[in-house]
Parts: C-alpha cells; structure tokens; sequence
C-alpha cells in the first residue's frame, strides 16, 4: 500500500514538472511575439500642394434657349423639324400659306415696273421740252409742270419700292427658319394649323454656350468673387471635367434656400445637357509646398491630433497642428516636418513610444496618397 502511494506521488510530481515546462515555454514563446510590437505600415511626410475647396451640387442651362415665333397669321402647310432634330441657325423648320404673300409682291413690284416706265417717258418728254423751251415754242409754265410731274412720279417710285420690300419681307415670314443652331426641344404645331401672329411653334435649345448656376452657403459671401478658379464635372457626360472661373454671383440670397448663386459661362465641352446636374469644386486657396500627410496618419489622442513618427522601431507620438484637407490628405501646420517616417495603417492602434514591426513589401506611393 504504502508502495503504490509514493509510485502516486511520484507521477502527480512528473505531470506538475511537465504543465510547468510547458508553460514556461508558452510564456517564452507569447513574450518573443510581445517583442516585436504592434505591426503597422509607414509613409513619408511629403511637400506637395493641397488645396482648400467648396463643393456645389448646380444645374446647367442654356446661355440661348430662344421660343420661335409666327411672324405673320396664316396657315401651316409644311413642317421640316421634329422634336429631338439638331438644326442650324437658318434652317427652314415650317412653311405658312404663302399665297397671298405672294399676290402682294407681285402687285408692288407691277406697280414699281409701271412708275419706272411712266419716269422714263416723262424723262424723254423734259429733254424735248428743254429744247422747244430754249427755241421760246413753249411756255415756262408748261416747262414747271413736267418737271414737278417727273418729281412726283419719282415720289411714287420711292413709295412702291418701299411696298414691295415690305411685301417681300412678309413673304420671307412666311418660312419659319432656326434663330440659332441648336436641338428642337418642342414642337409646338402641326400642318393644317391655323396661327395667329406670336404664336410659339418651336422651342430650341441651344447647347453650344452654357451658363452654370452653383449655390454656396451664406456664409461664404465674403469669399466669393469674379474670376475665382472652379473645375466642373456633368452626370450627362462622365470624365469630361473642365476648369473655368466664376462669371458672375447674384446680389441677392435665396429666400427659401439661403443660399448664394454663382454662375460660369462655358463653351460646350461636349455632351453636357442643359437641364443637368453638375458638381463645381471652387478653389478657395492653393498652397503649393504644404507639408502632408494622409488623414490615416492622423489620430485623435488625450493630447489632441497626433503623428506617430517611427525611429528605430519606436513610435514617437508628435503632437500636430492640421490645416486643410484635401484627395485624402491633411496639411501639416506644426508637429513634423518633411522627409519624416510616419505611421500609416495601423497608427491608430499606437501610443507613446509603443514599439513596433513594419510590415514588409508594403511601399505608401506619393501619388497614391494624394
């Protein structure tokens, strides 16, 4: 009996000697993996220029989006232009009766015809009389009277090439023609119609100048000016982004947005559609050599924002002062200075001389930063 207790014991001592190995061993390995710190990715502080920006959701509009008009009362017999048609500024787009138009250019231009003819008779008939007036067989009276009838055919001349030129410009109305090229967004009558003069028969929207109306806060009225650079992007055309400036800012606040309304005037770069949206980025300051880093970079702490600079696989933290923000950066005002490591993944997860391991075949490019 006695026997088989101390065989007992002495296993139960064995297995304890064992656990205890074991652990030891386990603590060592868990400490060697304590050692080499928090694993993280790095990146450089960098000089490269960052802009302070004031995004605006607007809309496009044509800069010419004429109604076109009857110039004269008559009946449509012909249309040449449907909605959606693209159409040059001359263009035929409708015919109107043209027939009485036409009877009254004829008829001025007979009597125009009819006056020349009467002028030159009357022409021929002065010179003979200034012959038979110098050899005294007619009177001076008679002379007087053929030269104040010649003066007012000629009167009457003038009169009916004033009618026919009218008649023909009415006959001209009578063709309904594009003001300007441009797309046909409505179509506002058909053949047989009857119009009164004034009447719309087309809408046209000119897409060739376009005027952008972008709203801004209030609070921005002191900032906003003429001339400010601004990049634009339209929904109705994606990757055609164009830089231009401010044209123009309205006066006055909107009431029920209150919001300020900046417009630019742009040539078409092709695509855009007036009644679009578009998305300005007005540029309210460059800085051409800021000190960056990316936002990641970036932690809030007790101390405030901090930068984690990496020496020798500590981190130090920096305590910053950020400026603008910009593409994933955020300017440096104080705290680093260019040509520093910093952490980058995994900043957020340090502290105060934290030791570290910088995670390999990893590479932070400038251009993917910016």
């Amino acid at each position: 009996m006695k026997k088989t207790c101390a065989s007992l014991m002495g296993l139960c001592l064995i297995l304890t000697l064992t656990a205890c190995g074991k652990k030891a061993e386990g603590e060592k390995a868990g400490g060697s993996h304590a050692s080499r710190g928090t694993l993280i990715t790095v990146t450089t502080v960098q000089k490269q220029p960052i802009e302070r920006v004031q995004e605006s959701i607007g809309r496009i509009e044509s800069d010419s989006s004429p109604s076109v008009a009857a110039e004269a009362s008559g009946r449509v017999v012909k249309v040449m232009a449907e909605s959606g048609q693209r159409v040059s500024k001359g263009q035929v787009l409708a015919e109107m009766d043209a027939q009485e138009a036409i009877i009254v250019r004829d008829t001025a231009q007979a009597e125009m015809q009819r006056l020349q003819t009467l002028i030159a008779n009357q022409e021929r008939l002065l010179q003979r009389y200034e012959k038979l007036a110098g050899d005294k067989f007619i009177s001076a009276t008679q002379m007087d009277d053929a030269i104040a009838q010649l003066g007012a055919l000629r009167e009457q001349l003038a009169g009916a090439r004033a009618q026919l030129a009218g008649a023909k410009h009415n006959l001209e109305k009578t063709r309904i023609t594009a003001p300007v090229t441009g797309e046909i967004e409505q179509r506002l009558v058909s053949v047989g119609d009857y119009v009164e003069r004034g009447k719309p028969l087309f809408h046209i929207t000119a897409n060739q100048k376009l005027r952008i109306h972008l709203p801004f806060p209030e609070e921005m009225a002191a900032l906003l000016r003429r001339g400010m650079p601004i990049r634009l992007a339209s929904a109705t055309a994606p990757g055609k982004s164009i830089e231009s400036t401010i044209s123009d800012i309205r006066p006055a606040v909107n009431a029920s947005s209150h919001a300020l309304e900046a417009m630019v005037e742009i040539d078409n770069p092709g695509g855009w559609k007036p009644g679009g949206s578009v998305k300005g980025v007005l540029v309210l300051e460059r800085r051409t050599q800021a000190i960056v880093v990316p936002e990641q970079s970036v932690v809030l702490r007790p101390a405030g924002e901090v930068v984690y600079v990496i020496k020798e696989g500590i981190a130090e933290q920096h305590v910053v002062k950020t400026g603008h923000k910009s593409a994933g950066n955020v300017e440096i005002m104080s705290g680093v200075a260019p040509g520093q490591i910093v952490a980058f993944d995994g900043a957020a997860f340090l502290t105060d001389k934290a030791k570290v391991n910088i995670k390999k075949d990893v590479v932070i490019k400038k251009d993917a930063i910016e």
